[in-house]
């Protein structure tokens, strides 16, 4: 048996298996097709692989490089027939199977080099169309893109280093060393997507929904440019790979709830908002309901954390177009608005003030009247802000057309509500801008309306008189209680 055991690892290795082991990496010099060179036909050489089996049906990408090897650059595309460009193109995959240590830029050159120039070579071929690849050249393509693109990201700055975290608009950037190559493999992934040549039956069975959950993961990326590069693939899986739908948009929200109630901590919101503002904009009539679930369980609670002016563009453009596809969620939206609202934080105040405005631009009368109370109490207190940029943002809102219609209708309400809060900033705020504008707001209410104004000037006058009557009162109170002082105790009353 022994015997037998011995022969058959002598066997004779056909010419498939030969060509196999040499598109994988594995195979030895000059050991490829009939008549090719050791330069032409090597991707790595070994110089000890005892025992090793040239067969590879499906050979497992390496991370790390083995100790002994040589990575030898292939010829050009252009240079072969168009009958082989496909095995050339497995090759090449295989060398960039591996993934380069970039702590140490002295240490590789050469084969960071070769890498880097292999995946330009294959981004131009995929993107000069030249010819469509197989199913196997797209399943080693998409496994060269797991092993490069899905790794353990490094922690934030904050974390495990015993450091207070910081605002993230005032963090530096962590940005990925490996970047030169790893910009290339996600330009290959997007130009494969996009490419019109790519048969979404054929790529959605590798691009399949465990690479859609770990593409999202990515998106916790420090780096800038590595978070540009998954928006627009993300984008573009949603759009081509219609099973993916439920499931981008599912993690995407589990992504905010962690963000919103447990971390508030995460460098791509900004990115996944991107994305979800296209993704509402496509939204058909009626919406469904899950999208409105979303609305006010995801987004609107989105305004919470502190760190809510990294991405609040991004989320002011989702919540406006929510209710420009549905003007009924108006009322929802700006009640969130105001449940979110800051107390003490003036520049996150006029965030609030600019996306108010863009959501009464897409308001009706209907919704406008339902939320008049609260809404314009909150605008009440901003006019009387300290903060000069919140007071004069509050004023500017009767500078859109569309909102001063809405007052001008629901006058009765509205000019109770804020008329003591203009009058207070023309008597008493510091700012000389504040009190130009709180001028031309009240002569546009004179003009609406003289004689409501005449009552809520009339009221403001009696309400005024009344709380000097009060103070009145109450300093004669304390001054009998003075006297009564004074006479009973003299020498040991302490006045402040």
């Amino acid at each position: 048996m022994f015997k037998k055991i011995i022969k058959g690892g002598h066997k004779k290795h056909s010419k498939s298996d030969s060509i196999d082991g040499s598109l994988h990496g594995y195979g030895l010099p000059g050991y490829g097709h009939p008549g090719s060179g050791s330069n032409s036909s090597v991707v790595v050489n070994y110089a000890s692989r005892p025992g090793h089996n040239a067969k590879s049906s499906n050979p497992c990408p390496r991370t790390t490089l083995p100790p002994m090897f040589a990575v030898e650059p292939l010829p050009l595309f252009k240079d072969v027939a168009v009958s082989d460009r496909q095995n050339l193109f497995l090759r090449k995959l295989q060398i960039c199977c591996f993934r380069l240590d970039f702590s140490n830029t002295l240490k590789l050159v050469r084969e960071k080099e070769i890498k880097r120039q292999t995946l330009l070579e294959l981004v131009d071929f995929i993107q000069s169309g030249s010819g469509k690849i197989t199913e196997q050249c797209q399943e080693e393509m998409i496994k060269m893109v797991v092993v490069n693109i899905f790794r353990c990201l490094p922690p934030a700055s904050h974390e495990n280093t015993g450091q207070e975290a910081k605002d993230p608009e005032d963090e530096e950037p962590y940005l990925e060393p490996s970047w030169p190559h790893l910009q290339l493999v996600y330009e290959l992934l997007l130009r494969y997507i996009v490419s019109s040549d790519t048969d979404t039956k054929v790529a959605k069975k590798h691009i399949d929904h465990t690479f859609v959950s770990k593409l999202i993961d990515l998106f916790g990326s420090e780096d800038p440019r590595e978070r540009e590069y998954l928006k627009m693939i993300l984008h573009r899986i949603y759009g081509k790979f219609m099973v993916h739908r439920p499931l981008i948009r599912k993690a995407i929200n589990n992504i905010f709830y962690r963000f919103i109630y447990e971390t508030q901590r995460h460098s791509g919101i900004g990115e996944l908002l991107d994305i979800l503002g296209s993704i509402i904009h496509g939204f058909t009539l009626p919406m469904k309901e899950e999208h409105k679930l979303f609305l006010v369980r995801a987004l609107i609670p989105l305004h919470k954390p502190k760190a809510v002016s990294v991405y609040h563009q991004q989320l002011s453009y989702c919540v406006v177009q929510f209710v420009e596809k549905d003007y009924k969620l108006a009322d929802k939206v700006i009640r969130g608005l105001l449940k979110y609202w800051p107390m003490i934080n003036c520049q996150k105040e006029v965030l609030f003030l600019g996306e108010l405005e863009e959501v009464l631009e897409a308001t009706q009368t209907a919704e406008f009247q339902r939320c008049i109370v609260p809404l314009f109490r909150q605008i009440a207190r901003c006019l009387n802000s300290a903060h000069f940029q919140v007071s004069e943002r509050a004023l500017f809102l009767w500078n859109n057309e569309h909102i001063v219609g809405l007052v001008a209708h629901n006058r009765q309400v509205i000019l109770p509500i804020i008329f003591e809060a203009l009058e207070r900033n023309i008597q008493h705020h510091w700012n000389e801008a504040i009190h130009g504008l709180t001028a031309n707001v009240l002569k546009m209410f004179l003009e609406m309306d003289a004689e409501l104004f005449d009552e809520c000037e009339t009221r403001f006058e009696e309400k005024k008189a009344k709380a000097r009557d009060v103070e009145e009162q109450r300093e004669m109170i304390w001054g009998k209680l003075a006297d009564a002082a004074a006479e009973r105790g003299g020498d040991h009353m302490v006045t402040v």
